[in-house]
């Protein structure tokens, strides 16, 4: 009796496993094929989740908390002083922001007194590539922003209801980084180690 009755969970459980595989790739070809209209693709920054931290960023007004991450080239110019020794970033520097909203901890050692803020769910993720050619007219920088679905698991690109607003294309963190124009329209400093 009992043989018959994990011989009928053996489909079910199968059929289940097969589900979660599907949600699991699903959320992996969107990650490979998601991109902003105008064609900077997440699948430009394959990898990043690898990529070398450069700094955190905890911006009060949203309630989020980043991490912004480079990759190696990146890294590399950070390490040479780029921008403070004024040269510019070279082409193939990428970064990626992963944005959380905050959630704060008060199980001990914390309490409500003394909590600790840490990251909660993943909202969104934010890149930015240098090629001169092909972002020529915004600096050698182009941009995207993909907000992140926890319950389909999957990205699309952001849009002008967000919240701040977020244009549909490359060009849609131009304005804000010519704030920066100085450091090469790249806010974020290599933190010391």
């Amino acid at each position: 009796m009992k043989h018959k009755k994990i011989i009928r969970a053996m489909p079910i459980a199968a059929i289940l496993f097969s589900g979660l595989i599907a949600i699991r790739l699903t959320a992996q070809q969107n990650k490979d094929t998601v991109k902003v209209p105008d064609g900077l693709a997440l699948s430009e920054f394959k990898g990043y989740e690898d990529w070398q931290v450069v700094g955190p960023s905890l911006t009060q007004a949203q309630n989020v908390i980043r991490v912004i991450l480079a990759n190696p080239v990146m890294i590399k110019a950070y390490r040479e002083g780029i921008p403070g020794n004024g040269k510019p970033f070279p082409d193939g520097s990428k970064i990626v922001k992963l944005l959380w909203t905050t959630k704060t901890i008060t199980a001990p050692p914390f309490s409500a007194s003394t909590p600790d803020t840490v990251a909660g769910p993943l909202t969104r993720v934010e890149v930015i590539e240098k090629d001169g050619k092909r972002f020529a007219d915004t600096h050698g920088w182009g941009y995207g922003d993909f907000d992140y679905d926890a319950t389909s698991d999957t990205f699309k690109p952001g849009t002008t209801a967000d919240t701040p607003p977020q244009g549909h294309d490359t060009k849609c963190g131009a304005a804000c980084h010519t704030l920066a124009a100085s450091k090469d329209y790249i806010f974020t400093g290599y933190a010391k180690r």
